[in-house]
């Protein structure tokens, strides 16, 4: 295992495990790997807030924009900064680039369009995004802060392999004995938050006969739900209490969360 510098997501995105990356990273440090595969990695919530590293390493989310978005950033970053050198916080120019079909951009426009939308957005959501401003704060987009994160990321990248497929494709390819699956699918109920046909219910029970032919070990987190706790039965659950607060205001909410293993050690 190679050590490596943990390092902040470049933003946020729905489903981020700021509160619970931690916790997941100790356990991934406990578990013999020589593959290490994200099917749904988003912006890599869980991905780079690790210490250890194998040699080899997977990222793959069903989304093109965030596979473009990596992919860019690996191979083609100072092309990017480029791209975003003028870029400002404004609420015509978000409008502008929401309307805009990602299809329809060359994949470095595709990659300056995601991040800035990405930086900017109420929430992290996606499907549905929102211009977010905050009275405490100054606005969203900075690139002087920016730089430095997308640097960082960049050079943690090299070596990566950067995938585009669906998680069943994914797991498939990659399985097998020393691979080390970390599985953060959209959680039960919020499934059309991440964008249009990516993911459904259906695909847990689907996922749940997946895992259970698993040559190799999985570690999955999910929201507390009995739905979750019925289908995954076969495996170990966690249960995880979490405190969080919603955009950083003093209410503080309580939940549940699951950690799902096909190993003990927890």
């Amino acid at each position: 295992m190679l050590n490596v510098q943990p390092i902040e997501p470049a933003a946020s995105y729905v489903g981020g495990k700021k509160i619970l990356s931690s916790r997941i990273c100790k356990i991934i440090e406990t578990v013999p790997h020589k593959l290490y595969a994200e099917p749904f990695v988003g912006m890599g919530g869980v991905f780079f807030r690790r210490r250890l590293a194998p040699k080899l390493e997977v990222i793959n989310d069903r989304s093109g924009d965030i596979s473009n978005f990596f992919r860019i950033l690996q191979r083609h970053y100072p092309q990017l900064m480029d791209t975003l050198k003028f870029q400002i916080t404004s609420r015509r120019e978000f409008e502008r680039l929401k309307a805009a079909n990602p299809e329809t951009l060359t994949d470095l426009e595709r990659a300056a369009r995601f991040i800035y939308m990405q930086k900017i957005a109420f929430g992290g959501i996606v499907n549905t995004r929102s211009f977010g401003i905050s009275y405490d704060c100054e606005a969203r987009f900075n690139l002087s802060k920016l730089a430095p994160m997308l640097e960082d990321i960049h050079e943690r990248l090299s070596g990566v392999i950067i995938e585009n497929l669906d998680w069943t494709n994914l797991i498939d390819r990659y399985d097998r004995q020393g691979t080390l699956f970390y599985c953060d699918p959209p959680y039960w109920g919020s499934e059309h938050y991440y964008g249009k046909d990516l993911f459904n219910k259906e695909q847990f029970a689907l996922m749940a006969d997946r895992l259970g032919k698993l040559k190799g070990s999985f570690i999955m987190s999910i929201n507390d739900v009995a739905e979750i706790r019925k289908l995954f039965s076969a495996f170990l659950i966690h249960e995880v209490k979490v405190s969080y607060s919603c955009c950083g205001g003093t209410n503080i909410n309580r939940a549940k969360e699951l950690i799902i293993t096909n190993f003990p050690e927890v």
